[in-house]
């Protein structure tokens, strides 16, 4: 059997879930584990840290209103980019309290602007519901940058597991019908990019290193999406067109193949790509980043990427 590169700080990680492990999700325990799931965070990522604005704003959206909030490192802004950040959770738990660390650090590292989107959860709003309102929400955001105080001039489309199926998912959505403002960047963070692909790491990863198995057909069946849909299964959409992408996988993650799929095929449509696997570290390492300290440098890396390639797509379009 081959012998993965587990990093020390990864280890202890695991092995403290192992010897205390946590429910596993079903419909019974879901209620619960919805507000332990901030407790959580709380404990497994740094502290927000100073910022100059954190300001909640309600968009419209076709489900009823949609929660943002802003995380900005500046209170003013000349005119430029903002990035919507859709969290993680397997579409049935998160929000933004749960990724308010993340958003935080994005903002200090890119030096832009962060508005994070609540978007309905399964199984009570199933699929379609998430990427309806992370469209609603982005193309509302695109035309109404004075409800935050800024001028946006661009987008950057940013998240993490599910919230990075929902930026992939975003962007192509854009790309067909513009919002008020281009995309400028996509940034998905370990997504599942195609649930209904039988990839090898599934089967390397499903048990032991944190996302199991059995989770992930738990957050599948509540989210009951239609695999033959674009919307469901990015990675099948015709990708050609679409604002330069940034892919980071983490190498014992059952989802890395997913986001190597999608990644690969941006590439093989032309589309501008940077892909970066954070080797030896798990599923969720930029929101452990307490727990995991490793994965801080992995995420800041990740965002120095970012940074270079807004840039460069600035440039491009100057």
């Amino acid at each position: 059997m081959t012998e993965h590169l587990v990093r020390p700080d990864v280890r202890a990680f695991l092995d403290a879930l192992k010897a205390n492990p946590r429910p596993s999700l079903t419909a019974e325990t879901l209620p619960a584990m919805r507000p332990m799931a901030s407790v959580g965070m709380a404990m497994l990522e740094p502290p927000v840290g100073q910022l100059a604005v954190v300001r909640d704003v309600v968009a419209p959206g076709p489900g009823g209103e949609i929660a943002l909030r802003l995380f900005d490192v500046h209170a003013e802004r000349e005119p430029g980019p903002a990035v919507v950040f859709c969290h993680g959770g397997g579409f049935v738990i998160g929000c933004i309290d749960t990724h308010a660390s993340m958003c935080a650090e994005i903002s200090r590292q890119l030096d832009l602007p962060v508005i994070s989107v609540e978007y309905r959860l399964a199984p009570e709003h199933p699929w379609p519901a998430a990427p309806d309102d992370a469209e609603a929400a982005t193309r509302w955001i695109a035309e109404n940058g004075e409800a935050f105080g800024l001028s946006i001039t661009g987008l950057v489309l940013c998240g993490d597991s599910a919230g990075g199926a929902l930026t992939i998912v975003t962007a192509i959505a854009l790309r067909d019908r513009p919002a008020a403002v281009p995309v400028i960047l996509q940034f998905p963070i370990y997504p599942p990019a195609d649930l209904a692909g039988d990839y090898p790491s599934g089967k390397l990863f499903g048990e032991g290193f944190g996302l199991d198995a059995s989770n992930m057909a738990f957050y599948n069946e509540a989210y009951g999406p239609e695999h033959g849909h674009w919307r469901a299964t990015p990675v099948i959409a015709d990708l050609a067109g679409l604002p330069p992408l940034l892919m980071l996988t983490a190498g014992l993650d059952p989802l890395r193949d997913q986001g190597r799929a999608y990644a690969a095929s941006a590439i093989a449509a032309g589309v501008p790509t940077t892909y970066r696997e954070a080797i030896g570290t798990i599923h969720g390492f930029a929101g452990f980043r307490r727990a995991i300290p490793s994965g801080h440098a992995d995420f800041v890396s990740a965002l120095e990427l970012a940074r270079a390639m807004i840039q460069e797509s600035l440039r491009a379009r100057s």
